[in-house]
């Protein structure tokens, strides 16, 4: 059987759902399950990778983060964290500064993935769950290390992504009923306790 990972942008596919109030429910997914859908049933899945960070300025959100990053763990997802860093930005009408949480490392720490996996040869076909531009020079350039190794793209749902899709060997597009196919329950017996989904994800 041919070896497949998939590498998931947490942030990408978070910022995907939040655009419409009925996709807030998809956030309670469960990506190994999304996995198991996307990749080809001739494929075996190697491993499922979700890169993400916790946003520290706002303890609300990092525990509804760590219950979703929990239930992840619980299915067999492995977590690789990157960080927010505080970035100064220049009001146009006023002209003061003000400094925003930017998150970094993600489009990174997916090239070192992708590159080091490939490396080991530890899969044959590899998706990335992105749109994001910043991912070309790391896919041609496991591309041209490691030409036989094949890396497709699956676009968050109502996304594009042309310029990766022309350096991909094959993509795919997130729709509804992938969504729908791998929501979670309203609560997740891990069997060393229950995590309920966070009020609001609905």
């Amino acid at each position: 059987m041919k070896k497949h990972v998939l590498l998931i942008d947490g942030f990408n596919l978070y910022h995907s759902l939040l655009n419409e109030s009925s996709l807030h429910k998809y956030k309670w997914i469960n990506l190994y399950k999304l996995a198991e859908i996307l990749i080809p049933k001739t494929h075996d899945i190697s491993d499922v990778y979700y890169f993400t960070a916790l946003a520290n300025w706002d303890q609300q959100k990092v525990a509804r983060h760590r219950l979703f990053i929990r239930v992840q763990e619980f299915y067999g997802v492995k977590i690789v964290y990157g960080k927010f860093k505080m970035r100064e930005k220049r009001c146009r009408l006023c002209h003061g500064v003000y400094k925003i949480p930017e998150e970094k490392q993600t489009d990174v720490n997916i090239a070192i993935t992708l590159f080091t996996l490939a490396q080991k040869d530890e899969f044959d076909t590899a998706t990335i769950l992105s749109g994001d531009s910043d991912l070309i020079p790391s896919i041609k350039a496991v591309k041209n290390v490691f030409p036989l190794k094949r890396i497709g793209i699956a676009i968050p749902i109502h996304r594009s992504a042309n310029e990766l899709q022309e350096v991909a060997d094959f993509y795919m597009k997130i729709k509804l009923k992938h969504l729908n196919s791998c929501l979670l329950p309203e609560k997740v017996d891990t069997g060393r306790g229950v995590i309920t989904r966070p009020s609001g994800w609905i």
